[in-house]
């Protein structure tokens, strides 16, 4: 697939002019760490965590079947952004792409006449970090200071900005706000009271606890915590809406909220299961999206997100022009009402967390099951995520020795196996692996022919031991590969941190040196002249 990087320059030079017609902006709105069943719109069981997206919802249409592609937070929004699985558009993990040879949304969209500014992740949503395609940056506030990612009104501020300076341009925007909560660290997490308080804070004998937890009054301090930053989070999000409506541009603004993928804690983030993928999708197109709509029906993901956006917007190729190479498909039909065959199912993969571990997986996820490969479980292996550093992780260790179900959870966190699979429909906790069941071996039949032809069309390098899944040298002959070039990588290439600071471990001193640069005035202006990435040869 890196080849196809040749003629990236000719994709750049496709984009018919805009329609006579006022062009639509576009407003992406994600939240860090959040899972779908912590949106009240989305079956919440702990009353009135999020008013604001749940008003979104009402006024839109949700999708009831979106999955992200990815349980971490780099290689998930890259897919978003630039249409392809981590395999094809190289970000797999936390580490900058400086020449990735095609290109994402905002190339797309800048070449079109739109202003595009991101607040938050901008390192996690381009391929490398200060990606020339951002017209500004919106992570300092008016006055010049950093824009603190857990304060909820700043977001009215920043939003206003780039809505403003879009409106000076005199262009239709493109703007990302990221709303850093409910990641870590969670309000009120620290030894110190939390000077960002949500509108309500929760209580730990009114939290539910996820089914693939347990309940224990240390869990449920935790779950405290995040379930306040999940409503500190939504007060975020209204406060983003609340400068859009005061703008007067609402009407011509299409608004698209979804989550990176699951809540920060075992069994979630980082994983491939059902609760790790799910995310909260909201699009409030006005006059096409019915309000309070519900596609129930159709599955969509991630990496549909590019192709539908230039679908909303009326960018086509120009004739001539190469088509881009999406490995999403559009499912901008799904929004005016229509039906689309071919989505019974979506295929998610992992390759590497923060750190440069590498524990790949792919999993495939239809309405009713989900089938998951771990090459990397030989049942010594243990899996290296941002998780363990949880009070919840930590229970589980304590309790383990004297709680068999704990301590067998526990062992199925750390080393996993093999494969997995899951009736979701039913046991939407992944508790009961059907993988030896006798009555769904026709079920795992289908979805491992599925993933297998996924492999074949998309160039995934993960085919072969996939095929030879049942022989355990097979998989440790890859995972000794792919360990290695992680190793290689992480010795020679710049990386992303999981809060999104940008790391070069062979130089700390010039990294060092960088960050005592004073800053620019907000928004950081992208100048037009500077070049796009070119292509790889």
């Amino acid at each position: 697939m890196r080849c196809l990087t040749i003629g990236f320059v000719a994709l750049l030079t496709f984009a018919a002019p805009l329609q006579a017609a006022e062009p639509w902006n576009l407003l992406v709105i994600t939240m860090d760490d959040l899972s779908c069943d912590s949106v009240g719109a989305f079956g919440c069981k702990l009353a009135d965590t999020t008013p604001n997206i749940d008003r979104l919802a009402a006024e839109g249409l949700r999708f009831a079947h979106a999955h992200v592609q990815v349980g971490n937070c780099m290689p998930s929004r890259n897919v978003m952004f630039s249409g392809k699985y981590p395999h094809n558009n190289q970000v797999e993990g936390f580490y900058m792409v400086r020449e990735p040879g095609y290109p994402v949304l905002i190339d797309f969209l800048k070449e079109a006449g739109y202003y595009t500014a991101i607040r938050g992740k901008a390192s996690h949503t381009t391929p490398y970090t200060r990606y020339p395609a951002w017209s500004a940056s919106l992570d300092f506030l008016p006055d010049a200071t950093a824009a603190d990612p857990k304060n909820a009104p700043s977001y009215y501020a920043s939003t206003k900005q780039g809505i403003d300076a879009a409106r000076k341009a005199g262009k239709p925007f493109y703007l990302n706000m990221n709303v850093s909560d409910p990641h870590k660290p969670f309000f009120n997490e620290g030894k110190r009271p939390d000077r960002n308080q949500p509108t309500r804070v929760f209580t730990a004998d009114e939290v539910p606890i996820p089914g693939f937890l347990f309940d224990d009054p240390q869990v449920r301090v935790e779950l405290t915590q995040y379930y306040s930053s999940v409503r500190r989070g939504d007060d975020g999000v209204g406060f983003v809406l609340k400068a859009l409506e005061e703008s007067g541009l609402a009407e011509r603004t299409v608004v698209v909220f979804l989550s990176d993928h699951g809540m920060p804690l075992p069994f979630a983030k980082t994983q491939l299961y059902y609760h790790s993928t799910h995310t909260p999708l909201i699009v409030r197109w006005p006059g096409v999206t019915k309000p309070g709509a519900v596609d129930d029906k159709h599955l969509v993901s991630a990496v549909d997100l590019t192709p539908t956006l230039l679908d909303v917007v009326g960018i086509k190729p120009a004739e001539g022009a190469k088509q881009p190479s999406f490995d999403g498909r559009s499912f901008e039909p799904l929004l005016r009402g229509a039906s689309q065959d071919g989505r019974d199912m979506i295929v998610a993969e992992y390759n590497e967390n923060a750190g440069g571990f590498r524990h790949p997986m792919r999993a495939v996820v239809t309405r009713d099951f989900g089938y998951i490969f771990n090459p990397w479980s030989n049942g010594k292996r243990k899996m290296a995520t941002a998780t363990k550093g949880t009070i919840t992780y930590r229970r589980m260790l304590a309790l383990g020795p004297q709680n068999p179900e704990i301590a067998a959870r526990l062992d199925l966190f750390e080393h996993r196996v093999p494969e997995e699979l899951y009736q979701y429909s039913a046991d939407p906790d992944a508790r009961n692996n059907l993988v030896k069941s006798e009555s769904h071996q026709a079920d795992y039949a289908r979805l491992t022919a599925a993933l297998e032809a996924w492999m074949v069309q998309t160039g995934d390098p993960m085919l072969e031991v996939f095929r030879g899944r049942a022989d355990p040298t097979v998989r440790e002959a890859y995972m000794a590969k792919v360990e290695a070039e992680a190793a290689a990588r992480k010795s020679g290439r710049t990386k992303v941190s999981e809060e999104g600071e940008e790391a070069t471990p062979a130089k700390p001193k010039k990294r060092q040196a960088a960050k005592k640069r004073p800053q620019q005035a907000s928004p950081q202006e992208t100048p037009e002249s500077t070049p796009m990435p070119r292509a790889k040869k």
